[in-house]
């Protein structure tokens, strides 16, 4: 990897190593990223991702997800349409939205993959675990921007880089799966960048608004 993911820039340091990755550091917009050579092919994440057990029927995940969902819904207009992006084979938020007479539909690039989706235009975006999970950061977060209306929300959550030092430590990083790790200086970047509104919403979700001025 010479450049990063996310703004391109070649400012790439090292971070931190352990016994499975190395990780880099972009000294311009913060991203903490693993190097290409560490990134599982396509058929070994989708392995990975089918252990996965969650669903709309599971209290303790619905708990989870309303650290996003509940700070969201007094923010959702009447009529409004949302996507709960990376949804995953247990789609949850759309059925918690569903029951209060909110209309989502659900994306995923293994389990739900309607690439139809991607060329609306949503008033809510939901990203749930997701967004650590993907290589390609800053064509990501192009396509969200562009899908949002204006006033829009894309809902975020991700654990945050808080440091080298309670990097090292952490155990998020350990899921091979995850390979870009982000911090509040990596979504102040993001927000000045894609013209967004950044309010940090939790320890990990923050909530990125598109202006409504053009």
């Amino acid at each position: 990897m010479s450049v990063c993911p996310l703004c391109h820039s070649d400012s790439l340091l090292s971070f931190d190593q352990d016994k499975h990755r190395e990780y880099m550091i972009c000294a311009v917009c913060d991203l903490v990223t693993v190097p290409d050579q560490y990134l599982l092919s396509e058929a070994d994440e989708k392995a990975f991702y089918d252990n996965h057990q969650n669903s709309s029927d599971d209290m303790g995940y619905r708990r989870f997800l309303c650290r996003t969902w509940t700070p969201l819904l007094p923010r959702i207009k009447p009529g409004q349409h949302g996507l709960d992006f990376g949804c995953g084979p247990g789609p949850t938020i759309s059925v918690m939205a569903s029951e209060v007479g909110i209309a989502m539909e659900n994306y995923d690039l293994y389990y739900f993959n309607r690439p139809s989706l991607l060329e609306k235009t949503y008033d809510f975006i939901t990203m749930t675990e997701v967004i650590e999970h993907v290589a390609d950061a800053d064509a990501l977060l192009r396509r969200l921007s562009a899908m949002l209306a204006k006033g829009g929300v894309l809902a975020i959550m991700t654990k945050r880089v808080l440091g080298k030092e309670a990097f090292t430590r952490w155990h998020y990083k350990h899921d091979l799966t995850h390979i870009r790790f982000y911090s509040v200086k990596t979504f102040e970047w993001i927000a000045q960048h894609f013209q967004l509104q950044l309010e940090v919403i939790d320890n990990d979700v923050v909530f990125l608004t598109k202006q409504s001025a053009a």
